[in-house]
């Protein structure tokens, strides 16, 4: 069925110009924050020490994904981020692979790609909008709790629902729609997809997030290498994905900074709540920490994206250092 089939009442193509608001809304917390600081002279060392050693653009990983380079693994890139969020507790959730236990992001993806090899449908948007707790226990069966499973189950149920009502159960009809563009991909997503829609208020205001939604999109990007159904136009209009292992990376090398009773909080593992000015603060910070390394970078002449100087990041975040400060807790669908 041709793309033009599934429009519907909302944005047209021909809005999906321009950025999606999230570097707008995320600039005014950043100007107005009282609890972290980017340290500019900070982001400037960082890049001089960049600039001669281009960043990598790590290769979607084909023995922990599920990848056949058909629709199919569109859908399955949608199913993996509807669930790619909220991984850390003691004990850790892990899921074993060929003999060794991975955790976090990693366990999700091979739990979902262990569940494509038995046969279950968790690809079939019918079985996603009708599954239970039990179905999803087992598809992600490991050892340890696996956080917010509940709401991981209300996730599915959204997408296969959203994706019978609107595009035929299809996600590469979604895709199709979006017409090479990954803003207007992320829009569909945060419009028919509620939990993509990733906004916080800040001082009565609207702040724009929408991280798996963004990173929905460059997944795709990955893992079709940059065709066919990642195949897009505009992936340099994303920002970065503001997570909880990219600020701790930017805390790290000292382009954020902590006022002294956040920095007590996340250094003794408090708990932030989520929405609050403190957790607002840290994912603005995040969004223009990248963004102003990845002008700095520009400025000596490198041209990366804020999706290559996230993923750049977020590889450094999982090389544990000795004197390493925590990440920020924060319980939520968003992260």
């Amino acid at each position: 069925m041709y793309a033009g089939a599934f429009r519907r009442g909302g944005v047209a193509l021909s809005d999906a110009a321009g950025d999606l608001g999230v570097l707008t809304s995320t600039r005014y917390v950043v100007d107005s924050a009282r609890h972290v600081h980017i340290i500019r002279p900070r982001v400037q060392a960082v890049a001089g020490g960049l600039v001669r050693r281009p960043l990598p653009v790590p290769a979607w990983d084909a023995e922990l994904h599920f990848v056949d380079g058909t629709a199919r693994t569109a859908q399955y890139v949608l199913v993996l981020d509807a669930l790619n969020f909220c991984f850390w507790g003691e004990p850790r959730w892990e899921v074993q692979h060929r003999g060794q236990w991975l955790n976090g992001y990693w366990a999700l993806a091979v739990a979902l790609r262990r569940a494509v090899e038995e046969g279950v449908p968790i690809l079939d948007a019918r079985f996603l909008a009708q599954m239970d707790l039990a179905d999803l226990a087992q598809v992600l069966r490991g050892r340890g709790e696996v956080p917010l499973l509940e709401q991981r189950l209300a996730s599915l149920r959204e997408v296969g629902r959203g994706l019978l009502a609107n595009y035929d159960g299809q996600f590469a009809n979604a895709i199709a729609l979006a017409g090479h563009s990954a803003v207007a991909l992320v829009r569909l997503l945060v419009r028919d997809f509620p939990s993509f829609d990733d906004v916080a208020t800040y001082h009565g205001r609207e702040v724009r997030f929408f991280k798996r939604a963004q990173i929905c999109a460059a997944d795709l990007a990955g893992s079709f290498g940059g065709r066919g159904y990642g195949e897009f136009d505009d992936l340099g209009r994303l920002t970065a994905f503001a997570d909880y292992k990219v600020p701790q990376v930017l805390r790290r090398l000292g382009i954020l900074e902590y006022e002294p009773e956040l920095a007590r909080k996340v250094d003794a593992r408090v708990f932030i709540p989520p929405g609050g000015e403190e957790e607002v603060e840290i994912r603005a910070a995040t969004i223009w920490g990248v963004e102003d390394l990845r002008r700095a970078l520009a400025d000596r002449g490198m041209t990366p994206t804020a999706v290559q100087v996230d993923w750049y990041l977020w590889e450094l975040g999982q090389r544990r250092m000795p004197d390493e400060k925590p990440y920020h807790l924060t319980r939520t669908i968003c992260y």
